[in-house]
């Protein structure tokens, strides 16, 4: 298990590589190049220039998080197969430059929503929230406006402003497109990508829906273990694996988190921790990872993945606003790195029972 943190970069992140190097347990980065847009290819020089500057930290890259897929790819529209060339370039130049994970997701228009960015808890700490009955009064052409208004001047990954001055016409190429439809497109991605993987030995690892259900109509297809094993199945090249997302696929009470370890193993190449505490149907807040703060058993989590095998890297995900940081909502320093204490050590004490 390698434990890692997301980095947004020197121009988007509060959070500096100095910082995270002082978290005790933390070796590597999984990091963007964040002004890129769908469709673009990534020079090589860029991508070398990134992992440069986090080695300089004493870090490594340890992955690519993410490498954003072209909508016409998702919706299966004629000129799918120039941006799937492009991403295929840019794999290429991943490769070169020595990076063998990428992490991704094939989310219609919304990579993650949310009702609140900075739920107040009774502790005065703030986290992110949902509630369906709240998203069910937005308007979707609005909801971008409302979310980048509250988060305290930062850019949300996947809500970028040159993306959402396109939501309409986002919407519009989705209008048709069925699950079924989006299942086809993400496997026909995937076939044309995998020799390429196979050249460079890059584990391509699917990000779970978030929320696990639709949002505004918009199909989503990797939400269960039914679909993940699905998606499996039908592209069973090994290098074609899953970001196990705890606080994504436990969004839904239905879903059995550890069944899906086990399920799945050998399989999760990356792996977000958080934890989320059920506040009623389609109604959870983001907690912190401490196991009796939510409603995960984080301990029975981290024990499945060590159990079946995983060895591979893993983050914490989202964390509360703490001790009055300011920084991206749910990517601050503090809580985050609580988060890596608290994981390596069940980590640790369960290597240690074991031996």
């Amino acid at each position: 298990m390698e434990m890692t943190l997301r980095w947004f970069g020197e121009d988007f992140d509060s959070v500096s590589l100095k910082n995270i190097r002082q978290i005790p347990g933390v070796t590597g980065i999984v990091s963007t190049l964040y002004d890129t847009k769908p469709g673009e290819v990534w020079p090589l020089e860029r991508i070398r220039n990134l992992k440069k500057t986090i080695e300089a930290s004493g870090l490594r890259l340890a992955g690519i998080e993410s490498v954003n897929i072209h909508d016409a790819i998702k919706a299966g529209l004629p000129e799918r197969d120039k941006y799937i060339e492009n991403y295929i370039k840019t794999l290429e130049n991943l490769g070169e430059a020595g990076i063998d994970m990428i992490c991704y997701n094939f989310m219609p228009v919304f990579d993650w929503t949310r009702s609140d960015l900075a739920k107040v808890l009774p502790d005065g700490s703030t986290v992110l929230s949902y509630d369906q009955a709240l998203i069910d009064k937005i308007n979707p052409d609005s909801i971008a406006d409302q979310m980048n208004k509250k988060a305290q001047g930062f850019e949300l990954p996947g809500w970028e402003p040159e993306r959402m001055a396109q939501i309409k016409e986002l919407f519009a190429i989705y209008e048709t497109v069925t699950e079924e439809q989006l299942f086809d497109n993400l496997v026909y991605f995937l076939n044309k990508i995998m020799p390429t993987c196979e050249k460079y030995g890059i584990r391509m690892a699917i990000h779970p829906d978030d929320p696990a259900w639709p949002v505004f109509g918009l199909p989503r297809i990797i939400n269960s273990e039914a679909n993940i094993t699905k998606l499996l199945e039908a592209v069973p090249n090994p290098l074609n694996g899953i970001t196990f997302c705890t606080g994504s696929l436990g969004s839904n009470p239905e879903n059995d988190l550890i069944s899906t370890i086990y399920a799945v193993k050998g399989r999760i190449h990356f792996a977000h921790l958080r934890n989320i505490k059920y506040h009623g149907y389609q109604k959870f807040d983001e907690a912190s990872h401490l196991s009796s703060d939510g409603s995960l058993d984080m301990v029975a989590i981290i024990k499945a993945l060590r159990d079946s095998g995983f060895d591979s890297i893993i983050r914490p995900d989202h964390g509360r606003q703490i001790w009055d940081e300011i920084s991206m909502p749910g990517y601050g320093l503090y809580d985050r790195a609580l988060g890596v204490a608290y994981m390596n050590g069940i980590w640790e004490t369960l290597e240690k029972v074991s031996n």
